[in-house]
């Protein structure tokens, strides 16, 4: 296919030693219509410094109400190639995991229906494709679900669960992230794709506490594996360290969070009682240090991106829960906290920020949490409940 658009502004950014988005949407664009229409409508979007794409809420298809992020161009006179150019989610694999069948498969799919161009992963952490018209999304379903797959979630739903690589490739994991991941996706499908909540809803699971995928921060309800016995020290492990030039004290020892640790005649000590599991020393000593006894994981709820207060990370709710299938105890809690959403969410408002607006105490009382220290926002400056008299009496 003939170039269609001069693109010198867009032509600047594949200068540098980086890959180049604008190098694959030429490559795409070389064979399809609605790559090289969307090549000229982002040169003019630099060239005019302004954007031409109008958000089109969700557009379903049948038995669906999420998935599809409609997508349209304010310039369909001038571009008619993307008047159109819908985003399709595709629910992941857990931790991606995908096999070669499958990726020749969705390439050849979406080379038929849509514009070639893929985002391998979305921020949500589906495999996106970007970029078809409204005619084609019912045949583009029909192929995917025919072979096993289905949509993403979109919307005021719950997202498409995702986790880390967990026991797969991580021998650090403290529980079983994709059976985890897993289970939840089968369990709530309903959610996903009949969007019915206040506003979005993300899981994220992460075996340990080094949180590979950042759930504490993009997660509204993050499962993060944990510990309750001791860290096993190997002697032999750390003076070896120590001879490979790792300055323990300044590496490991400063660095640990709650000075639980001490280093002295080659030996490393730690005082287990005070230690808050943060996986630090562990992740840099991986074969001196590991833990031992119960695992389980600890869950944290309220983390999203700038909206109406600002970013938030996620706090804890549940120091310790044992993470074994069916995960009745966990999906119990879900369910209450939903509950509490449900009932006193604002539209447009995550669990966290309605947390935040209640009080964290009426948000425990609600779904049947004992208080407790973990749940402390602010410790000794910004105490996170407030007691009432009965309770001083006691």
């Amino acid at each position: 296919m003939p170039k269609k658009y001069d693109t010198p502004l867009l032509d600047e950014l594949e200068k540098g030693p980086f890959p180049s988005f604008v190098t694959e949407i030429k490559k795409a664009a070389a064979k399809n219509d609605m790559a090289a229409d969307e090549l000229g409508q982002l040169e003019k979007s630099y060239r005019d410094r302004r954007g031409y794409w109008k958000h089109g809420g969700i557009v379903g298809v049948r038995g669906y109400g999420g998935g599809v992020i409609g997508r349209y161009s304010s310039l369909p006179e001038q571009f008619p190639n993307v008047a159109n150019f819908h985003t399709v989610r595709i629910n992941s694999t857990s931790a991606f995991f995908y096999t070669s069948k499958f990726i020749n498969e969705m390439c050849d799919i979406w080379d038929k229906y849509g514009s070639g161009l893929t985002n391998m992963h979305g921020s949500t952490g589906d495999l996106v494709l970007l970029g078809t018209n409204t005619e084609n999304l019912e045949p583009i379903f029909a192929e995917f679900s025919s072979r096993g797959w289905d949509l993403g979630g979109s919307g005021s739903a719950l997202r498409t669960p995702s986790c880390c690589v967990g026991p797969a490739r991580c021998e650090w994991s403290n529980i079983d992230t994709l059976d985890i991941n897993y289970s939840i996706t089968q369990e709530w499908q309903d959610e996903m794709h009949r969007p019915a909540f206040p506003y979005k809803f993300k899981f994220k699971t992460a075996g340990c506490a080094v949180d590979c995928i950042a759930s504490i921060a993009r997660a509204d309800c993050s499962i993060i594996g944990t510990w309750k016995g001791k860290i096993a020290v190997d002697q032999n492990e750390v003076a070896a360290y120590a001879k490979n030039g790792m300055n323990i004290q300044e590496e490991i020892v400063n660095m640990c969070p709650s000075k639980c640790m001490s280093y002295a005649d080659g030996k490393l000590s730690i005082k287990d009682e005070d230690c808050i599991r943060c996986m630090h020393c562990i992740a840099k000593m991986t074969k001196a240090l590991k833990p031992t006894g119960e695992k389980g994981a600890t869950i944290l709820i309220g983390s999203k991106a700038p909206f109406v207060i600002g970013a938030t990370l996620s706090w804890v709710i549940v120091p310790f829960m044992k993470m074994e299938p069916p995960y009745d105890e966990f999906k119990d809690l879900i369910r209450k906290m939903w509950e509490f959403w449900d009932e006193h969410g604002k539209n447009r408002e995550r669990i966290g920020e309605l947390i935040i607006r209640k009080g964290m105490r009426e948000f425990l009382e609600f779904i049947g949490v004992e208080p407790q220290p973990q749940q402390v926002k602010e410790p000794r400056r910004d105490p996170f409940f407030f007691w009432t008299e009965a309770d001083l009496q006691k």
